[in-house]
């Protein structure tokens, strides 16, 4: 599989303390991964490094070959608009659009050509069609979180990152929006970055690893 990210010996401070130690990080085509830990672990901190939000205080991160902190301003905000894509555990919709609205609004900052019709499409792949002219505040939580996917993979991007996708959501809900994020990535060939307090998540192959007191620790791979 051909490598999209490398992160090598990227590491982060603030007042002097640690918050992620050095890591090294490869993202290929289609792979997921899944990072556990705490709140306070340092987790977030080191998917915003990756996902191109935070720059590391040390190290190099080579988006498709490129040293992605390394580029202009405006080339990192088209690889963060057009080729990574964002899930949260807030949503961050926006109350006064429609759903589709809010799963349109990447294209609206993207000269890149995406056909609109994909809106209807994803969509009914995350069974939000019948959804498409209410506002969010009137979904559930776990409707909420599968616009926010739709979202996310509109610009049909090669990585997303999500941070704590299922922290607001029950556990029922919490299976379905695991799968969606797996089939996406298994049926789009995008791939997945996960942060979470949660353990054993997915039951599909990934890269598991663990982290705490800003140190990360691999402890399984997809084959395992």
């Amino acid at each position: 599989m051909k490598n999209l990210l490398v992160a090598d010996n990227i590491s982060k401070s603030f007042n002097g303390k640690n918050i992620v130690k050095p890591v090294n990080f490869t993202i290929q085509q289609g792979s997921i991964h899944v990072i556990e830990g705490k709140s306070g672990s340092g987790k977030s901190t080191l998917l915003s490094m990756l996902g191109g939000m935070e720059k590391p205080d040390r190290g190099d991160i080579r988006f498709n070959g490129h040293s992605l902190y390394r580029l202009g301003d405006n080339e990192q905000s088209k690889i963060r608009g057009t080729s990574f894509g964002y899930v949260f555990q807030s949503f961050h919709l926006i109350p006064e659009l429609t759903v589709k609205e809010n799963i349109e609004l990447p294209l609206q900052f993207n000269s890149r050509g995406v056909e609109k019709d994909r809106v209807s499409e994803i969509a009914n792949r995350l069974g939000i069609a019948s959804h498409l002219h209410k506002r969010p505040d009137f979904l559930s939580g776990g409707e909420q979180q599968r616009v926010a996917i739709a979202r996310a993979v509109i610009m049909e991007p090669q990585i997303i990152f999500a941070d704590e996708p299922t922290g607001n959501l029950d556990q029922t809900t919490t299976k379905t929006v695991i799968e969606l994020l797996s089939n996406l990535t298994s049926s789009l060939n995008i791939a997945l970055v996960v942060v979470t307090h949660e353990q054993h998540l997915f039951t599909q192959p990934h890269h598991l690893y663990t982290m705490e007191d800003g140190s990360l620790k691999k402890v399984r791979q997809p084959h395992a």
